[in-house]
């Protein structure tokens, strides 16, 4: 479902546990793009769950394919820092 950020600033975030009745996530429109996505929090962590998923999967094949460097924090800082 899409509404508008003008609906949102004059009925407030009450009007959103009546549409959440109907569907589950709200899409936000902002002079006529779609902005943002409302979810209610047990989607929102549902989906933060599978991300956190999905980058320990990819963190794992990159140890198994040996992209993986061991180093102490002290030279992982100075590699940070020289990089910015």
């Amino acid at each position: 479902m899409i509404i508008t950020a003008n609906e949102v600033k004059v009925n407030g975030v009450s009007m959103f546990e009546k549409m959440f009745q109907k569907t589950d996530e709200l899409i936000v429109n902002v002079r006529g793009k779609n902005k943002y996505v409302i979810l209610d929090i047990e989607r929102y962590k549902a989906f933060r769950e599978h991300e956190l998923d999905i980058a320990h999967m990819k963190a794992m094949q990159d140890v198994k394919e040996g992209r993986y460097k061991i180093q102490t924090a002290s030279e992982h800082v100075k590699e940070l820092m020289d990089a910015l």
